[in-house]
């Protein structure tokens, strides 16, 4: 019989960057979103809480708080998954135009490769990204895979009815995409190595909107004309068919499996409503409430368009995980809830011990 530990994280991009830059995605927005009207773009103009978090310093203590409060969490992540000792752990992760392109967007992906090569700290303009560990431009991180075990769920998955694709190399992204580096980045913030294999999953989170923003936040145009928006990805309610199969088959296997969905929540770049400056802390919050709760039906409730009016695309991350918990009669024990309103997208951090 198999055995399950489920974590949940964020591979949050500006955690890696030092706290003077952390504002950075909300500072893209205001730059080069040309559809941000002038009036709002004034921090006068902003949320109360927003204006209070901004303060007199652009966000610098702010961001320094929300740094100690992500890390301590992930601390714990990583202490109950060396405890656990697994031999497999498996990441729930979006790809944002990465590994993925025009050419094949799979809802989801089992990347059961051998190992994995990553360059975190190169930018895709070959540019160096300044990091809170001060590693250098050509650091990369080896990681090995579990190319095995993504053979036996791939297998599982279709035995199951669930037409799972499955890849035993990259096609675009020459390592890991941020989602999946990040969060094992992340999970080894003390630089203590990370020995456990890993086995990605990716899914595809950005849905209507992935190719025709390049997973980003601005929408290309094709002779001044905006592309049409793309088919949705995996509903809320099939991601978590998905881990509650995942889970069915770890149960039945000799497997010791860590499942991480690792993503933010609502990402304000992703909320037309917020102007693109705030994330939905409202649906946040909600979808937090039933979390904490354990009310996982009402997670399999919320519709596509529910998630993409609240820029909760990447939540599909989590309602993978959530699949699995509730396939195993788990609730969560949150870490920590870190609402934010400048620092782009609110992060949910907790663990369902076996």
């Amino acid at each position: 019989m198999g055995e399950i530990l489920g974590a949940g994280t964020t591979h949050y991009p500006p955690l890696i960057t030092p706290d003077e830059d952390r504002t950075f995605p909300l500072n893209r927005t205001l730059k080069y979103n040309d559809k941000v009207p002038e009036e709002i773009k004034l921090p006068t103009a902003w949320p109360e809480p927003m204006r209070v978090e901004f303060g007199e310093d652009e966000g610098f203590k702010s961001a320094q708080e929300h740094r100690r409060r992500l890390v301590k969490a992930f601390r714990e992540i990583r202490t109950a998954i060396d405890d656990f000792n697994p031999d497999v752990v498996l990441i729930w992760g979006d790809d944002q135009y990465e590994n993925f392109k025009e050419d094949i967007i799979p809802a989801f992906c089992i990347l059961a490769y051998d190992q994995f090569e990553g360059a975190p700290f190169t930018n895709r303009d070959g540019s160096y990204k300044r990091n809170v560990w001060d590693e250098p431009q050509e650091k990369s991180f080896v990681y090995k895979g579990a190319p095995q075990a993504g053979r036996a769920l791939a297998s599982g998955l279709l035995e199951q009815g669930f037409d799972v694709a499955y890849s035993y190399k990259p096609l675009h992204e020459n390592g890991l995409g941020h989602a999946f580096i990040n969060t094992l980045l992340y999970l080894d913030y003390d630089r203590k190595g990370f020995d456990h294999p890993v086995l990605p999953i990716s899914v595809n989170c950005y849905g209507s909107n992935v190719i025709r923003n390049r997973g980003g936040a601005i929408t290309q145009k094709v002779n001044g004309v905006e592309m049409p928006m793309d088919p949705p990805g995996p509903s809320p309610k099939r991601c978590m068919e998905l881990g509650a199969a995942t889970a069915r088959f770890i149960k039945d296997s000799p497997y010791r499996v860590a499942l991480v969905a690792s993503s933010s929540w609502s990402h304000a770049f992703l909320t037309p409503k917020n102007h693109w400056l705030w994330p939905d802390v409202e649906s946040d919050y909600a979808r937090f409430e039933e979390l904490r709760d354990g009310d996982y039906d009402a997670w399999k409730r919320i519709t596509t368009d529910q998630i993409e009016d609240a820029g909760q695309q990447e939540m599909l991350n989590w309602m993978c995980l959530a699949g699995a918990m509730q396939e195993m009669g788990r609730k969560p024990e949150i870490l920590d809830y870190v609402e934010t309103y400048v620092f782009n997208s609110n992060k949910c951090m907790a663990l369902f011990q076996p």
